[in-house]
């Protein structure tokens, strides 16, 4: 049990076994109005980046077509980096050894689309996320875990990003919802991750995290770096200036979870999430397990 954030570990027992299915995790995610054929090679340099950073070891299986984890060996590898660089799309899941699966992991989602077509869905973008075991958190210490960050964001033409603690599960599995929502509503620091949500978040932001990467158009809707740095006051907020007209927020020297049970209520947080509250996304339905009112409930849970 960190003094930032709880240890959560929720097992999920078969006929074959007790498997670990929900653990708080660090999650770094960006968000992408780029067409695949634009992103594709920098993803895959990115994915190598991660791989220097947690050993080549950490990924150890990946999602085959018929929903199967499959052990990730050299000839997987070597399809998995034909497909990120697929011309029309690419969907790539990658999970952790089999001894820690849920520590480590990578998702890529790529569609290829016009941006510059009115008619195109404005909402779809290309996303990519990786994962860390808090124990790497613990291990290698905050500042090094933004470093990684950052690194992996110089090579990104995000709109926006975040990274800091989340809940990480596998989304497809049934059954979990309850457990989630446990601590969903009582740590505001601890994301709760929504694959779908590249089909229609646009440029739009997903809220204030521990890191939070803004890229244009909000950066220049909130008078770029120099004019956000002005309206953020918390003097553990800082706001870095990035090339290409990007920033990146860091609330803190340690991402927290917070505890509404404990009046830890995460002020800088929603400091930084009123000044986002206009280009905030809204997820249009509910998942399982959570009305629509929960998850307006939950996305709003700096500003209400």
């Amino acid at each position: 049990m960190s003094a930032h954030y709880p240890r959560i570990r929720h097992y999920s027992v078969y006929e074959s076994g007790r498997y670990l299915s929900i653990r708080e995790s660090v999650g770094i995610t960006f968000y992408m109005r780029h067409p695949h054929q634009e992103v594709a090679r920098r993803v895959l340099h990115t994915l190598e980046v991660y791989r220097r950073a947690v050993g080549p070891g950490a990924l150890g299986c990946y999602l085959d077509e018929e929903g199967e984890w499959r052990n990730l060996d050299d000839e997987a590898w070597k399809r998995t980096r034909q497909d990120l660089l697929y011309p029309s799309g690419a969907n790539v899941q990658l999970g952790g050894a089999s001894d820690d699966f849920y520590g480590y992991a990578f998702t890529y989602y790529g569609e290829q689309f016009d941006a510059t077509r009115p008619s195109n869905d404005k909402g779809v973008t290309c996303m990519v996320a990786f994962w860390l075991p808090t124990e790497y958190l613990e291990e290698h210490g905050p500042a090094q875990v933004r470093e990684l960050a950052l690194e992996l964001a110089a090579e990104l033409p995000f709109n926006s990003g975040h990274a800091g603690l989340s809940l990480l599960f596998p989304e497809a599995v049934l059954g979990m919802a309850g457990h989630i929502r446990d601590v969903a509503f009582r740590y505001p620091g601890l994301d709760i991750p929504d694959q779908s949500i590249c089909m229609d978040i646009g440029t739009r932001v997903k809220g204030a995290h521990w890191l939070t990467f803004l890229g244009q158009p909000v950066l220049g809707r909130l008078g770029g770096a120099a004019g956000l740095r002005a309206r953020l006051l918390a003097p553990d907020t800082s706001v870095q200036q990035m090339e290409g007209e990007r920033a990146l927020v860091t609330l803190g020297k340690w991402p927290e979870a917070g505890d509404l049970e404990q009046g830890q209520t995460l002020p800088e947080y929603r400091e930084l999430a009123r000044q986002l509250e206009p280009w905030l996304y809204e997820r249009q339905c509910g998942r399982s397990g959570f009305s629509l009112e929960d998850i307006r409930r939950w996305e709003r849970r700096f500003l209400d």
